[in-house]
């Protein structure tokens, strides 16, 4: 579990731009827990471009969301190890040895193992959407079977909505890590999230970790926006 507040949150920079990706690392070292580099970032840089960002002194998640064949993850998750990621993810609907790959790939930094997550359902699709691509259940209903599956298969918990975070610790347990995007401000604006919730919300839920992107990095002094953030997460806690 995250000490400090603002530990909880990595910061989400998604961004093709190297040089405004590493001005906001070191603009906001210190302030929170790390940043995530997704598939805009990491298309346009490379491992290169995560090194240099991660030289700012920042804990990485790297938002890989890996879904192939289980020896494809594994060997592409075993070539993101040199950058000593704190996290890393990949989509739990590519299955039971997919996942297991994962894991085993990760195990093999030893101490420096990353934690590796399950991604469920997408905070950016709701049921309609669901139902438009063959899932008829609930939302709820195929986070907790993907979530139970990636347990079951070695992974250290999974990214969701906070909405689904209660059901998730009474299926899965206080162990199993729960880091949740959606997450904005009361003062900022929804963006294209449908199922959101806000900093103090998610942690009075129970969530380990928040991604948090625009609501930072758009703001006119994203440092300052992170440590409202962070005040808020602590009167939560409170």
């Amino acid at each position: 579990m995250p000490d400090a507040p603002h530990d909880r949150i990595f910061v989400a920079i998604d961004t093709t731009d190297l040089t405004q990706a590493l001005a906001l690392a070191e603009s906001l070292r210190g302030r929170v827990g790390g940043v995530k580099l997704g598939k805009e970032f990491l298309t346009a840089h490379g491992p290169q471009g995560a090194q240099k960002v991660a030289a700012c002194g920042m804990p990485l998640f790297l938002d890989t969301k890996f879904h192939d064949i289980p020896n494809t993850v594994a060997g592409a998750l075993r070539a993101a190890l040199p950058l000593k990621p704190r996290l890393i993810n990949v989509h739990a609907s590519g299955g039971a040895a997919m996942m297991r790959a994962a894991a085993e790939a990760a195990a093999e930094a030893g101490e420096e193992r990353p934690l590796v997550l399950a991604v469920t359902v997408l905070t950016s699709l709701d049921e309609a959407d669901l139902q438009a691509i063959g899932i008829p259940d609930p939302v709820q209903t195929q986070v907790l079977r993907l979530a139970r599956l990636a347990q079951d298969n070695g992974l250290d918990g999974v990214v969701c909505s906070a909405h689904e975070v209660t059901a998730l610790r009474a299926a899965c347990g206080p162990d199993f890590k729960l880091l949740t995007p959606g997450i904005r401000p009361q003062w900022a604006a929804t963006g294209d999230q449908k199922r959101i919730v806000t900093p103090a919300e998610a942690v009075r839920l129970g969530a380990d970790y928040l991604v948090i992107g625009r609501p930072i990095t758009g703001a006119d002094d994203p440092a300052a926006a992170a440590r409202r953030i962070g005040d808020e997460i602590r009167a939560a806690r409170s």
